[in-house]
């Protein structure tokens, strides 16, 4: 008997893996990203930025399928431009947020396959983070993880930072305790401890701080095995 005829078993998408963390303080936010870009058991870089700034106090970082992510920020940059010659002005960081939500939602019946989470500064100099799913359903939020190493950090960031119900009244300000420079080394420990049991991470860790001096970078190696 001949053999029954097989289907292309092809997809539109893949994931190249990488893990993402943001950090809000009550001046300052730090969001950090792995360079490791993988499919499968194949390294295809170790040196791929996950970070795109946005505008002067707007970073966003997003890990998945690296195809879509690059489409996605070529779309936001393009709207920001737009914005900035009808507005005389940069786009807040909220203001990105819901538009990185509404981006999003129009792609919902074929969607980017990027999960982002978003930190900046808000207009009154205060660390803010958003967190995303794929359709662009969003919250504001103290720290975030985004990514394939994300179910390894997020119990860690729950139990150094763990935010206020947002149930309590009066509500209170979803920024963590910690100095900028104790969450640098709580996101550099998060990372460390990540790369040694997700093999999509690793590599490098690359930090970004954005505070209103502006913004800056720091780079750690991680395992590269």
């Amino acid at each position: 008997m001949a053999n029954p005829k097989q289907h292309a078993n092809w997809s539109p998408y893949d994931n190249n893996g990488g893990t993402c963390v943001a950090i809000a303080g009550t001046d300052y936010c730090v969001i950090a990203a792995d360079t490791r870009m993988s499919t499968g058991y194949n390294i295809l870089t170790r040196d791929y930025s996950k970070i795109c700034k946005l505008a002067d106090k707007c970073v966003l970082a997003s890990s998945g399928f690296q195809a879509d992510v690059k489409a996605l920020q070529k779309v936001l940059s393009a709207r920001h431009l737009i914005y900035q010659h009808q507005h005389n002005k940069q786009m807040s960081c909220p203001g990105m947020g819901q538009l990185l939500s509404n981006t999003l939602y129009y792609k919902r019946f074929f969607p980017y396959y990027a999960f982002n989470v978003l930190g900046g500064l808000d207009a009154e100099g205060k660390g803010c983070v958003f967190t995303y799913d794929a359709v662009g359903s969003y919250e504001r939020v103290g720290y975030s993880t985004q990514g394939s190493g994300s179910s390894l950090i997020m119990p860690v960031l729950d139990n150094q930072l763990k935010s206020p119900s947002p149930l309590l009244l009066p509500a209170k300000d979803a920024v963590t305790p910690l100095s900028e420079a104790e969450a640098v080394d709580l996101v550099k420990d998060v990372f460390a401890s990540a790369a040694e049991r997700d093999i999509y991470t690793g590599d490098r860790v690359e930090i970004v701080i954005v505070n209103a001096a502006g913004i800056r970078r720091e780079y750690v190696e991680l395992r590269k095995d």
